[in-house]
């Protein structure tokens, strides 16, 4: 069984993710890396995990270093300056979950095959300790949070906007309303104190978790909504009206800006982008950051995202920076009104959903559904889980990378035919779960 999913390790802390395993990975980082730097999200769990990894890293004789509770953009730029960086989130999962993701110093986050030494790395027990008077040395930073906010402020402008932020109680609680800020903007924080307990609402910024945001947006007369999850890697918006902005439509507001000759997508990415951008190339990739973000470096691509709020500005920077996408919204917003923005992005009614299943079960139900989808008439993908694509529209069944659940997407021209194709793979589904 596989230790990482599409998004580095995640599961319950205690349970899954224990100080045992979060040292066994330090070691292996610093065995086959070297220098580590460590960064958190504010997560109950957080800071024992942070000082296990750290501890591992140092007793396989390499340097770590602690960053505390930064974004995971933050980490994954400050990151360049280090043979590896890893940070403590399970980024949009509940309270109760907990993870490790890693980093290269160009800020993309570790593929496969540095995944897969790991794994193998861990099952041998290979990584032993270093001899007393070789350990390594703990060191500290406190300044990668400025060195970000200066970064993102050096390339966008100025904007005299009214901005209502939710940071959920995240990791970006000290970092976006402070960009904003300096960029003129009057901000309404909402949701700012770091609190790894997420009191207010969930950490996934999902339309039903965003009520607050929209009413606020509403009763202040702003000009947009900006949320983020728990360690700030997703961003997604709300419009002058209080209407909800999801991923899709960010994804194709951003892609309209931004792509010249190529954009890299994932497999649930709305037909949508295909139609708005004739003369650009469309790669798609597997669901997860790594994946985009990888593509787009091997492709050279104008611009990468995700429908789940992740978004990859290459020219920037090649990981995930909610912080950075919030602000480089503004500038849009500053422009045109993000209601405007968004009324030119084709609608196609999108539905989307997830069905639960036994972790133990995972490779018995994968093939349970691959039989099943064999008997549908339409154009099969297996990049990820499985497309099948119609005249009219398509549907995606994947078993998602970082919880159990089979999670399902489909689009068409009219809502009638998204429905039946909705309930087409729903049937699929609970036949195998």
């Amino acid at each position: 069984m596989r230790l990482f999913g599409s998004s580095g390790i995640r599961g319950i802390a205690n349970v899954d993710i224990t100080p045992d395993l979060a040292q066994a990975v330090g070691r292996v980082l610093g065995d086959a890396y070297g220098s580590t730097i460590v960064g958190r999200d504010p997560r109950l769990s957080g800071e024992m995990l942070a000082f296990a990894l750290i501890s591992g890293v140092l007793a396989s004789g390499a340097d770590a270093t602690d960053a505390g509770m930064v974004s995971t953009p933050t980490l994954a730029r400050g990151a360049k300056a280090y043979k590896c960086g890893a940070v403590i989130t399970a980024s949009h999962n509940p309270a109760p979950y907990n993870g490790i993701k890693l980093w290269n110093p160009d800020g993309v986050a570790f593929d496969e095959a540095q995944q897969e030494k790991i794994e193998a790395a861990l099952e041998r027990k290979s990584s032993g300790h270093a001899r007393w008077d070789k350990v390594g040395t703990r060191h500290t930073r406190s300044d990668l949070e400025e060195l970000h906010k200066q970064a993102i402020l050096s390339i966008v402008g100025d904007a005299n906007l009214k901005v209502v932020v939710d940071c959920g109680s995240g990791a970006t609680s000290t970092i976006t309303p402070a960009v904003l800020r300096e960029m003129g903007c009057k901000v309404t924080a909402l949701n700012v104190e770091p609190d790894g307990r997420f009191p207010a609402r969930d950490p996934e910024p999902t339309e039903e978790n965003l009520e607050l945001l929209r009413r606020s947006v509403r009763a202040t007369e702003s000009d947009l909504g900006i949320a983020h999850d728990g360690d700030g890697d997703r961003m997604v918006a709300v419009d002058e009206t209080g209407e909800f902005v999801g991923g899709d439509k960010l994804l194709a507001v951003f892609a309209m800006r931004e792509v010249k000759t190529a954009a890299v997508v994932p497999v649930d990415t709305s037909m949508a982008i295909d139609e708005m951008l004739p003369k650009a190339k469309i790669y798609r990739t597997r669901v997860g950051d790594v994946y985009v973000a990888q593509e787009a470096r091997r492709r050279n691509a104008d611009f990468g995202g995700e429908p789940s709020g992740t978004w990859m500005f290459p020219r920037v920077t090649l990981c995930p920076d909610g912080v950075y996408a919030a602000a480089h919204l503004v500038s849009l917003v500053k422009e045109t009104p993000l209601s405007e923005l968004v009324a030119k992005v084709p609608r196609y009614p999108i539905l989307r959903g997830a069905v639960p299943f036994p972790p133990a079960a995972r490779d018995a139900v994968s093939r349970t559904i691959a039989s099943a989808i064999k008997g549908v008439d339409g154009r099969v993908e297996t990049i990820d889980g499985w497309r099948v694509s119609f005249d009219d529209g398509w549907f995606l069944v994947r078993l998602s990378g970082t919880e159990p659940k089979i999670r399902i997407t489909a689009e068409a021209r009219t809502e009638a035919r998204a429905k039946e194709l909705y309930e087409i793979a729903l049937s699929k589904v609970k036949a195998a779960a």
